[in-house]
């Protein structure tokens, strides 16, 4: 829809609209008929009326109220109907296809007109709005006087006060330059510029010693392993592009911005399970402008969710605009991100009108739901003092011949307030459109479709989660409770950073990303086990040669919680744990990473139960919110832990994460009057990595795969019976 017509310059474009519904049907059914050989002129044939004498007006036909109301239905499901369609509808109308076909044409002529018109006469008060702003601040500069000697102000006294004008000024200037420009398309006025009074402040670096671990560019949270990579196929966007997505960047985040402010009846709180869910039809009442109708065969998720999160305004808004701090605090949601292009870095040394076009790919921590791609650009704008907005928008539709990406985006991000001590309030929109043709297995159906699995719950509870981490791991001090073999600081952090590259494997390399190839097998139990190989070479932080990963979700009668704190206890691990072979797990290093218990990082010590001395060390992870629970795991050797301990890099520790995804199973029950979604039982995913051949160009035996296979299928089993022999106390 932010395609332009190109129309006569003699003309006026929108005097030639027809503005009712009803003379849509006037329009073009002269043209039916000429198409099909009769001019349905009032008199006889040309043949027979004088030459001289003037022909008689064409008579047009006028649709019924009935024809109208019934393309007018249609319309609103499928505004550009194929040729299939348009028979149909002529047959069911009494009409010709080609006044189907023309009534379609000019009702989209008609809705785009009216809705240019809209946005002309805003983006001219929002103009003249800034321009008046910006002669205010002139006025404001060039009276300015020093306070003690009340003569001009030079520069090296110019005042705290004056600097802010200046840089607001230079904001100003950026921001009336682009929107004259986005004005100029629909008015004709040629682009007026304001002298800059004072020149751009260069953007500052990031500064945030925040978990962006060992992040190399291009490789963004995730990690890619061969298969169809759609997000590097795609490009950014072409210099005929730009325009529009400046121009969409504007509405989206005019849009969110409402989204995030507005109530009922835009908003409604389910009463089954509390939630905030879109009403659609006021949706689209209230923002008839937009990326486009919805696709045919896509389904609408759009959820809002609140919460106030132990991170400074600024501090979010600084990684939320880096893609690979934002992968990292976001790593159990998306797999893999990459900024294709940067069009703006911002003014006034922020990220005050920062604009990024970037592909991402959103997982949910199971081979099950298979992952959203998604091509969009990120906006972010300081709306006023403490509070800023990050916005994000597809952009796919500007491009109909590239690849498909099966999620579209319509206005989502949050909208962040500044709080005392440090905190924030954030109000998170997801407003997606996505491909039902790629099936989501039953098991989670009721997950994703509660917002559980994609919606704004979810990336509030792991971005309050990820800051009480981020936290930690910040921690000038040992905490106290924190300690064992962790003697100093340094390495805390190390092995806090160790285990953060750990978990971060384990989500990306357990998901259906479009960069794995995922085989079935049958376990023993019963369940559905995927499998997969990848070669490592040349990565220091996994070991080198064949790795096999398989994975397998079932659901299980126990509520989240108890499951978690039974899979994190080392005294019940051996009930589950078939490589501790019945040892005795002892936990010699603990750091608490969190306000629940069970969020912590262990180093754990099995000692077999044939032998006295200890030749196993495993990292372990617990981490637990609302929305979901991870316990992940890997082997790791004595000396390279020592090393990790004494303030080596922990980059170079090759690890094969293992471990567990607990997600709420999305079922809604009310006990005592209160809500409890996903109480009645728990979705879990067992995943191991194992390195089967040291040599990368070997080939995979099916003894090996029958190993894992049955590894996988005797630990299901063991933690079924386990949870089933202690159920009364679960």
């Amino acid at each position: 829809m932010f395609q332009r017509n190109v129309f006569d310059s003699h003309h006026n474009p929108l005097e030639m609209i027809p503005t009712t519904t009803e003379e849509l049907g006037k329009i073009r059914d002269d043209d039916v008929d000429s198409k099909s050989g009769s001019e349905n002129l009032e008199g006889g044939s040309g043949d027979e009326q004088d030459p001289n004498q003037r022909p008689k007006k064409k008579r047009y036909h006028r649709h019924t109220q009935h024809q109208i109301q019934e393309m007018e239905s249609f319309f609103k499901e499928c505004p550009h109907p194929d040729d299939k369609q348009r028979k149909e509808l002529s047959r069911e109308l009494g009409l010709e296809p080609l006044q189907v076909k023309f009534w379609f044409q000019n009702k989209r002529t008609q809705m785009k007109t009216q809705q240019e018109r809209h946005e002309n006469s805003q983006l001219r008060a929002e103009n003249e709005k800034l321009r008046a702003e910006n002669m205010r601040y002139k006025e404001a500069l060039a009276g300015a006087s020093c306070p003690t000697c009340g003569g001009p102000t030079v520069v090296d006294e110019m005042s705290f006060d004056e600097q802010n004008l200046r840089m607001e000024n230079a904001r100003l200037r950026e921001e009336i330059d682009r929107i004259s420009s986005i004005a100029a398309k629909y008015v004709g006025k040629p682009m007026v510029s304001y002298p800059l009074m004072a020149p751009p402040i260069a953007p500052r670096g990031l500064d945030l010693s925040v978990g962006n671990y060992g992040m190399q560019p291009g490789l963004q949270g995730g990690e890619v392993y061969g298969g169809p990579d759609l997000l590097r196929s795609v490009t950014g966007p072409s210099e005929a592009e730009k325009p529009l997505v400046i121009e969409l960047a504007v509405a989206a985040m005019e849009e969110l911005v409402r989204l995030a402010q507005l109530g009922e009846p835009l908003w409604e709180r389910g009463l089954e399970n509390g939630f905030e869910t879109l009403n659609e039809d006021e949706y689209m009442r209230t923002f008839p402008r937009g990326i486009g109708p919805r696709p045919y065969g896509y389904r609408t998720e759009a959820s809002r969710e609140s919460g106030i999160v132990m991170i400074s305004h600024m501090n979010l808004v600084e990684i939320l605009m880096n893609v690979g701090q934002w992968t990292n605090i976001f790593s159990t949601i998306v797999s893999r991100a990459i900024t294709l292009d940067v069009l703006s870095t911002g003014v006034a040394g922020n990220c005050n009108g920062a604009l990024q076009v970037m592909t991402a790919e959103y997982q949910v921590p199971t081979p099950l739901v298979p992952t959203r791609e998604s091509l969009f650009l990120r906006y972010c704008k300081k709306h006023s003092e403490g509070v800023w907005a990050v916005v994000d928008v597809s952009i796919d539709h500007l491009r109909p011949a590239g690849p498909v990406m099966r999620c579209r985006r319509r206005p989502s991000g949050c909208l962040i307030q500044e709080f005392p001590n440090g905190y924030s309030k954030v109000i998170w929109v997801e407003h997606i459109e996505v491909d039902d043709s790629r099936p989501v297995h039953n098991l989670y159906k009721q997950l994703i479709h509660s917002s559980l699995g994609f919606g704004a719950k979810k990336w509030v509870a792991t971005l309050d989660r990820q800051c009480e981490r981020l936290a930690s791991v910040l921690a000038s001090n040992m905490p106290a409770g924190d300690g064992g073999v962790i003697t100093n600081n340094e390495g805390r952090r190390n092995m806090l950073k160790l285990a953060e590259r750990m978990v971060m494997s384990f989500c990306a390399g357990v998901s259906a990303s479009t960069a794995h190839t995922w085989t079935s097998l049958t376990g023993s139990g019963g369940e559905d086990v995927r499998v997969m190989t990848r070669k490592s070479v040349d990565d220091p932080g996994r070991p080198a040669g064949i790795v096999l990963s398989a994975a397998t979700s079932f659901w299980l009668p126990v509520v989240p919680k108890k499951l978690f704190e039974f899979l994190r206890d080392e005294h019940t691990r051996t009930e589950w744990d078939i490589l501790s072979n019945g040892g005795v797990v002892q936990e010699m290093a603990h750091i608490a990473n969190g306000r629940e218990p069970g969020n912590s990082v262990s180093l754990l010590r099995v000692n077999p139960a044939n032998s006295s001395q200890s030749n196993m060390l495993i990292l372990q992870e617990g981490s637990t919110d609302s929305a979901a629970s991870f316990v992940v795991y890997a082997p790791v050797d004595l000396a390279a832990m020592n090393m990790v301990l004494t303030g080596g890099d922990p980059d170079y520790v090759a690890l094969l994460p293992s471990g567990f995804s607990i997600l709420p199973d999305g079922q809604i029950l009310n006990r005592g009057g209160a809500v409890d979604v996903g109480a009645s039982g728990s979705l879990l995913t067992v995943a191991f990595q194992i390195l089967v051949d040291s040599a990368p160009s070997a080939k995979l035996s099916l003894g090996s795969v029958a190993t894992v296979n049955n590894l996988i299928s005797c630990t299901v089993e063991r933690i079924k019976n386990s949870i089933a022999g202690a159920k009364h106390e679960l």
